[in-house]
């Protein structure tokens, strides 16, 4: 396997917030995105999900408590804990979940 170019392959995607599967590990997937300071409504999951900024910020709203997570920090959404991207937010996230949970 090659290395994966991940701020690349989020600048090459066609619309912010769409992401794209760099691959699986175990029963976990990996995806990327780009970030371009929208909100996006709340949501949870069954199951604990990792954020890790690359570059960037990311402005949450987890469970009514405001959190940033600055370039190089990671931040994990609990499962089933209600979470909202704040606008502000803007640069590339990689996101660890486990799908369908």
């Amino acid at each position: 396997m090659r290395s994966i170019d991940v701020v690349g392959t989020a600048s090459a995607l066609p619309d912010a917030w769409s992401s794209r599967s760099l691959g699986d590990v175990g029963t976990a997937r990996v995806k990327v995105l780009r970030m371009d300071g929208g909100p996006v409504p709340e949501e949870a999951h069954g199951a604990a999900e990792v954020l890790l900024v690359l570059d960037g910020r990311l402005e949450l709203s987890v469970e009514g408590a405001e959190v940033a997570v600055g370039a190089g920090e990671m931040y994990r959404v609990p499962a089933g804990a209600r979470h909202a991207v704040r606008p502000g937010s803007r640069g590339t996230l990689v996101i660890v979940e486990v799908p369908g949970a």
